[in-house]
C-alpha cells in the first residue's frame, strides 16, 4: 500500500462544511488526511509486469526508495462525493499524473476506485441523514 499523507486539519475543515451545510457530523478517517493511491495485491503486480515475485519485490523497494518522503502536489475537486456512508473529495483526472506516474513505474493502470481523499464517514448515529442528503444529491435537488 502507498499513501500520500496530508498535513493539517484538511479533513476536519471539509467535514465542518458538510456539518454546516447538511447537518452531518462525520467521524474522522482512521489514518487522517491521506490519499491511498496504491492498494493493489502482489498478484496484480506480478500479472501486470510478467516478473517473478522476487523481481516485483525488488521493483517495489526501488520505487519506494525513490519516492518515500517526497512531496507531491495534489489538487482536489471541492465538490464532495458520497456512497451514503463515506464522504470524499476526488482528485480530478487531469490532476492525477504525478500519482499515476508512480503507479506506472510499478506497471499498474488506473486504480479501481479512482484517487480521492476521504473526508470522513457516517456511523449508526448519523447514517440516516447521510443517506437522505445523498438521495437529494442523486435526484438533483442539491449539489
Amino acid at each position: 500500500m502507498a499513501m500520500v499523507f496530508i498535513e493539517g486539519d484538511v479533513c476536519e475543515y471539509y467535514a465542518w462544511f458538510l456539518q454546516k451545510r447538511y447537518n452531518i457530523t462525520l467521524n474522522k478517517p482512521i489514518r487522517g488526511a491521506h490519499i491511498s493511491f496504491i492498494n493493489d495485491s502482489m498478484r496484480d503486480l506480478i500479472q501486470n509486469n510478467n516478473k517473478s515475485e522476487e523481481e516485483i519485490l525488488q521493483l517495489w523497494e526501488d520505487v519506494k526508495a525513490k519516492w518515500d518522503g517526497k512531496e507531491i502536489d495534489i489538487v482536489l475537486d471541492l465538490n464532495p462525493k458520497t456512497d451514503d456512508r463515506i464522504w470524499w473529495l476526488n482528485i480530478p483526472n487531469e490532476e492525477r499524473e504525478g500519482l499515476q506516474a508512480i503507479r506506472n513505474e510499478l506497471g499498474l493502470g488506473r486504480p479501481y476506485f479512482g484517487m480521492h481523499m476521504s473526508i470522513g464517514y457516517a456511523n449508526e448515529k448519523n447514517i440516516e441523514q447521510s443517506v437522505y442528503i445523498h438521495d437529494l444529491i442523486k435526484q438533483g435537488y442539491i449539489k
